[in-house]
C-alpha cells in the first residue's frame, strides 16, 4: 500500500500552478507529475484544458493541500473535481505515474 493520494482537476494550466502552489505550501505533501485531458466540449469552456494536480503524504496532509489548493484554484478559473485515496494500492500506483504530459 502506498501513501495517500490527493487528485484535484482544475481548467488550465496556470491554475494548476497555483493550486500546486498553494497545496504545497498548506501541508507537508509531494506532487506527483501533473496530467492533462481536453474535455469532449472545448469550445464551450472558457479555459479548454483541465490539469490534474496530485499530491501525495499522510491523509491529513493530504486533505490540507486539497483544500488549500482548491481555494486557491477557485480564484483562478475553477476546479472541476477532487477526491482523496488514503492507501493505494499497487495497481493505483502505477497508474498514478501516467501522464498526458509525458512525450513517451
Amino acid at each position: 500500500m502506498g501513501k495517500a493520494v490527493g487528485i484535484i482537476e482544475v481548467y488550465g494550466l496556470s491554475a494548476a500552478f497555483v493550486a500546486c502552489d498553494a497545496g504545497c505550501k498548506a501541508a507537508d505533501v509531494t506532487v506527483e507529475n501533473f496530467d492533462k485531458n481536453k474535455p469532449g466540449n472545448p469550445e464551450k469552456l472558457t479555459v479548454p484544458l483541465i490539469v490534474a494536480v496530485k499530491f501525495r503524504g499522510d491523509v491529513s496532509a493530504v486533505e490540507a493541500a486539497i483544500e488549500a489548493a482548491e481555494i486557491a484554484a477557485n480564484g483562478v478559473s475553477g476546479v472541476v473535481t477532487k477526491h482523496i485515496i488514503p492507501n493505494t494500492e499497487e495497481s493505483t500506483e502505477k497508474m498514478l505515474k501516467l501522464s498526458a504530459f509525458d512525450k513517451n
